[in-house]
Order: structure tokens, then C-alpha cells, then sequence
């Protein structure tokens, strides 16, 4: 049978973008200097325990410069290696909308200017996504597509006051709410490996964003960095008594399986892993090995009958 979407047995970003543009598309991390209402005391202090100093963005661009300067510069990189000529701008560090509106529509118009920048794509919180930055951003989604990424990491109530995320699930649905009324696609992080969280509770909340109107997800591995709430944890727990147990490679690449299978075919999937800075990173140590791990998470893949493409047949695309 024909894969549905190109080699993958899933619907990837890469697939997505290059049957939209005609090309591959690089991404552009960017940092528009903000902070984070759960790190300046608005709504906590030392941000989600799992978050480094980076706010995320530890592979963003340097936030002193300008929008213009950090895509020029990004460019430049990635152009000694790779034939690029389509970006998306996507502002990656810390709550990317957590500055006044002027200021917002300032650096986001900056970025969209550049002739070659086709998409706008800006992660940030579901609490900091209030009317008059819903309708700037809906302005801006006229002039190019305009993406928003919102770090939900689990529907669990539970679990959410246990990695301090700040906010409850009824402020994520209402940001999805906002953003769909204004025809954005949304895009929502998920960690895996949570303290407490099973293969249960992950796939409970993918079945969760299943009936959600988002566009995109990324499926990201708990890293325990150091300079972190969580690395703290992790590094003064004493054995018989741990707080966190890092996954080990063959049950993150099972649990991932599990979460392609159960998710709705018509969700782009922007990510089936990530990579930690590896001057940060206290565990897992095998997650350093990225392409290994999406090489075997295909492989597993190919063995099982979403390979064939029997679940896809329902598809519409």
C-alpha cells in the first residue's frame, strides 16, 4: 500500500511543509527577550521545575540583537550546510508573548518581512494570550501564517502542580478557543516521562488533545538539566525513594509508538523527540543520541501495522 505521507507512517511537519511550499523549510530559533510570569513572581517563582535558565530557548539566538541581526545570523549557519531558502521565525525562548503589544507587533513584524520567512511561529503560555495579543496576532496571520505553541505538557491537574506549569487546564482551553475563533493554527508541547505519569495518564492526554481543535503536536522526553528544579531533585534523591527515574531509550521509543498510534491521523506531529543541551543535561544520557533514537523509533515503526498504513486508510488528506 501506499504511504499516505510520503516515508513516514505518520503526518510529519516535514511532509506538511514541503506539500504546502514545494520545499524543505528551516526553522529559526529566535529570542525576543522576554521573561515569564512563572519566573518574575506574577504567577510563581523559578519557572516549571524542569526549565532551564534558557526558558526553553537554549538554542535560540542571542536576545540582544535584533530580530533582523538573529535571522541573518541563523541563515548564514545554515546555509554553509543546507540549501536553504524557506524559514519559519520562531520565537522559542521564555513566554513569547509576555511584553506589551507594541512592543509584540514591533519584533513579530520585524521577523515577517524578511522575504523569506513564510511562517510565524511563537511559543508561549495559554495565560498570556490576552484579546488585544489575540487580535494582533490574528492581523498578523493575514499577512503570513501565523503559528502558536502552548506548553500544556499534560491535561493532568495533578501533575501540572507537581512540575509547578502555573496555570489549570480551563486557561489552555480557553487559549485554544481564542486562537482557532482567529483561524491560528495551534501547536501543543507534551512531556513524557512526567513525575508520576505512566503510559496511562500519557496516553489519556493524547486521547485529550484528539477531541482539542489544535493542528500540531511535539512530543518531547523529560530532560533533567542541571540549574533546574528538577535536576535539584534529581541529584539529592536517595535510591528506594526516587522523586523521577529517567526513562531508558526502549521505553521512551514504546511509549512514543503508543502515542502515534493513538493520536488522530489529521495532527501534525512537529516532533518525536528532543535533545537537551548536552552541557546541561544530568539524564537521560541517551537522548544526546537523537538521530539514533528517531532511527530506531522508525525502525519499530516499520515493524508495526501503522507502517502498512491500515489505521491511515480513514484519512481524507
Amino acid at each position: 500500500m501506499q504511504k499516505i505521507w510520503g516515508e513516514k507512517p505518520y503526518r510529519s511537519l516535514d511532509w506538511q511543509l514541503k506539500t504546502q511550499f514545494g520545499e524543505k523549510v528551516y526553522k529559526l530559533a529566535l529570542n525576543g527577550g522576554m521573561s515569564c510570569p512563572n519566573r518574575d513572581g506574577k504567577v510563581g517563582r523559578g519557572g516549571c521545575i524542569f526549565c532551564s535558565e534558557g526558558g526553553s530557548g537554549d538554542f535560540a539566538a542571542d536576545g540582544h540583537l535584533s530580530v533582523k541581526e538573529q535571522i541573518a545570523i541563523q541563515k548564514e549557519s545554515l546555509r554553509d550546510k543546507k540549501p536553504a531558502r524557506k524559514y519559519i521565525a520562531y520565537f522559542q525562548a521564555y513566554t513569547n508573548t509576555y511584553a506589551p503589544v507594541d512592543y509584540l507587533e514591533r519584533i513579530f513584524t520585524e521577523a515577517i518581512e524578511d522575504p523569506e520567512v513564510v511562517i510565524l511561529s511563537i511559543a508561549t503560555r495559554p495565560d498570556c494570550l490576552p484579546e488585544d495579543v489575540l487580535d494582533l496576532l490574528a492581523r498578523l496571520n493575514q499577512q503570513k501564517p501565523v503559528w502558536v505553541e502552548l506548553g500544556l505538557q499534560t491535561m493532568h491537574e495533578e501533575s501540572a502542580q507537581i512540575i509547578h506549569r502555573g496555570y489549570d487546564l480551563a486557561c489552555f482551553e480557553r487559549a485554544v478557543s481564542g486562537l482557532r475563533s482567529r483561524e491560528m493554527d495551534v501547536i501543543v508541547h507534551t512531556i513524557l516521562g512526567l513525575p508520576g505519569e505512566g503510559r496511562k495518564e500519557v496516553l489519556q492526554t493524547i486521547d485529550y488533545l484528539n477531541h482539542m481543535d489544535i493542528q500540531g503536536i511535539k512530543l518531547q522526553l523529560l530532560h533533567i538539566l542541571k540549574g533546574t528544579q528538577l535536576g535539584q531533585i534529581y541529584l539529592e534523591q536517595k535510591e528506594g525513594k526516587e522523586f523521577i527515574s529517567p526513562m531508558t531509550m526502549e521505553a521512551y521509543i514504546d511509549l512514543v509508538i503508543d502515542c502515534v498510534e493513538h493520536l488522530s491521523p489529521e495532527i501534525t506531529i512537529h516532533r518525536l523527540t528532543g535533545d537537551g543541551p548536552k552541557e546541561l543535561l544530568l539524564a537521560p544520557m541517551w537522548s544526546t543520541r537523537k538521530r539514533t533514537v528517531l532511527n530506531e523509533i522508525h525502525k519499530e515503526l516499520k515493524k508495526r501495522d501503522a507502517w502498512q498504513g491500515k489505521r491511515y486508510e480513514r484519512s481524507t488528506l
